[in-house]
This record gives C-alpha cells, sequence and structure tokens, in this order.
C-alpha cells in the first residue's frame, strides 16, 4: 500500500485532473452499482456531504437514535446545513420500525419541517442489516416521497457476512457511503456514491467544507489496494472475532456478547473498565476503557494477536478478588 501511495499518478483532483482519484471514484461506483463517486476525506464528511446535498436548511432527515450521523458526527447536520434530525430507537437487529418512522413522518404543513431524507446504517454494533430490510425501506421512502442515504461505513463486512453483493446492500437507497479506512486497512478516506448528477452536487459540497485535495492520488492508490486486495480478507477478520469471543466468554470478569461481523462487545461485570484497560496495557494489549469493551479485528490483528489477547484477558484478576 505504501509502495502504491510512493508510485501514485496524480495530478489536481480540485480540478477533477488527478487520474488515480478518478480510478478509485469509478471503482467504488461499480462495487456499488451506482453511477459515480467521490473521494472524501472521512465518513463523517461522506454522511455530512450527502445530507447538504439531499437535504435543505429546515428539511428534515430520519434516523436512529444511536445512528453515527446523529450521535458521533457532532451535530454536524444541523450546526453547519440547519437539517433537523428526527430520530428513532434502533431496534436489536440495526433496523428501524418502519411503524416508529411512518408516525414521525411529518405532513404537508408549514408548522414542521419538511421530511426529505431517510438515514440508515447496515451494521449496527458489528451487527449486518440485510437487503430484504432495504428494500422494505426504499418502499416506504417511496411512499412518503423521501430519498434514502445509506451510512454503509463497513458495508463490505456487512456484504461478507451475509453471503451477498454489496451492490445489493445498497441498491436501496439513493446514496451509499463507505470507509476506506477501518477493516479495508487504508490510512484514510471514505467514498459517497450515487447518481451522477448527485455526484456532482456533492463535489460543490465537499469543496466548501474544505475536504477538496490537489494531489491526493497519494492517498487514493492507497484506496485502490484497498479495494483491490483487502475485500477478499475480511472473512478473516470475522473468524478471528469469533474465535475472541469464543475465548472471552470463559473470563469471569466478563459478560461477552457472539461476535458480529468483526466486533466483539465484552461487558466489565467484576473490577472496572479502566482497572482492566490498565492491566492489559501493562501485557501489551491496548483497549480503550468503555463499558462495554468494542473490541475490533482488522487486517493488522492476526490468529496469533487474537491468542494474546485472550490470555492477557483471562489473567485479569480484579482487585477486589483479591484480598
Amino acid at each position: 500500500m505504501r509502495a502504491a501511495m510512493a508510485a501514485a499518478e496524480v495530478d489536481d483532483d480540485v480540478l477533477g485532473h488527478d487520474p488515480t482519484v478518478a480510478r478509485l471514484e469509478a471503482r467504488a461506483a461499480e462495487l456499488t452499482g451506482k453511477d459515480a463517486a467521490l473521494f472524501v476525506t472521512s465518513g463523517t464528511q461522506a454522511n455530512l456531504i450527502a445530507l447538504l446535498t439531499h437535504c435543505g436548511r429546515g428539511d428534515e432527515y430520519l434516523c436512529g437514535q444511536n445512528a453515527h450521523t446523529y450521535r458521533y458526527e457532532q451535530g454536524g447536520a444541523a450546526a453547519l446545513g440547519g437539517i433537523v434530525p428526527q430520530p428513532v430507537e434502533v431496534e436489536p437487529d440495526g433496523t428501524l420500525d418502519l411503524d416508529r418512522l411512518e408516525a414521525v413522518v411529518k405532513p404537508d404543513d408549514p408548522h414542521f419541517a419538511r421530511t426529505r431524507l431517510l438515514c440508515l446504517e447496515n451494521t449496527y454494533n458489528g451487527i449486518a442489516v440485510g437487503a430484504d430490510y432495504g428494500r422494505q425501506a426504499r418502499r416506504f421512502a417511496d411512499r412518503h416521497g423521501l430519498a434514502v442515504h445509506l451510512d454503509g461505513a463497513r458495508l463490505f463486512n456487512a456484504a461478507v457476512a451475509l453471503g451477498v453483493d454489496a451492490r445489493e446492500l445498497g441498491a436501496g437507497a439513493d446514496t451509499v457511503s463507505f470507509c476506506l479506512s477501518k477493516g479495508l486497512g487504508a490510512p484514510v478516506g471514505s467514498m459517497l456514491c450515487g447518481a451522477s448528477d448527485f455526484i456532482a452536487e456533492a463535489r460543490r459540497a465537499r469543496k466548501v467544507l474544505g475536504g477538496a485535495m490537489r494531489q491526493s492520488g497519494v492517498v487514493a492508490a492507497a484506496g485502490l489496494v484497498a479495494l483491490d486486495e483487502n475485500l477478499a480478507r475480511l472473512a478473516d477478520d470475522h473468524a478471528n472475532a469469533a474465535r475472541l469471543a469464543e475465548g472471552l466468554a470463559g473470563v469471569s470478569a466478563l459478560e461477552v456478547r457472539p461476535a458480529a461481523t468483526n466486533m466483539v462487545f465484552a461487558t466489565v461485570r467484576r473490577g472496572s473498565p479502566d482497572e482492566l484497560a490498565a492491566h492489559l496495557g501493562a501485557l501489551g494489549v491496548l483497549v480503550l476503557a468503555r463499558q462495554p469493551l468494542r473490541l475490533v479485528t482488522h487486517l493488522d490483528v492476526g490468529a496469533a494477536d487474537v491468542e494474546t489477547a485472550i490470555e492477557a484477558f483471562a489473567s485479569y484478576e480484579p482487585a477486589a478478588s483479591l484480598s
């Protein structure tokens, strides 16, 4: 990947002349079954650009209460676009109940914001949301005249887990975003995919957000390597996550959920996340001290690393248990 970055053919992407970026955008469009794609700096920026392009000031989008666009992106759509979020609770399987959504779609009345967009996610806490739900959501959106944006940060993890083509998962959405980092291993970048006219408008939004870069083929080259070489190995991450969950299930201080795609969630039942993180850190295993712990496998974590992590967790004895 670094060799590809060093050898990348570049030009000025602000002017649309960078050939490596063009190849990456064409590849992303092909993989998602859309007409065109836009290379952006991050998943947050991809989602924000989508929202700014789909909606105007005073418009509303529907999303999950724990959706990344609503909870983890600083309310960017509202702060920068004047776009109103309407969240609903997320179901345990990562879907949004269509009856709940039905109840919050606003009537055509000047007292209300205009509901314009349904924003979905296709993995939720690692759980892959299937194409059947996407088709149901599409029918719901069409009934209400809404566009659909799919935040597909881990789109290809979901496709691998479900055994379907990524195009199928995004078929019901007008726009799809996905990250080149995370499991695909690129150092930076995300893609926003959709119709050609939409992407042309999205390019304007990228510019005003400061996301247009000059010789960005240097980092786009890493994205091409990620798509060409790292899609097929995502199943390895899922297998490693399953083994991690299996191993941690025997640690009495933890309550462990079964692995979902490449994620394992573990709740610390004895001791504390801070205490556990300090113990693991002393053994060379780094985790964020949070409740529950979110443990994610990727291309830099191999099967041997998983066994090392299991051993480190197994050696944890909460201080309160030592007396």
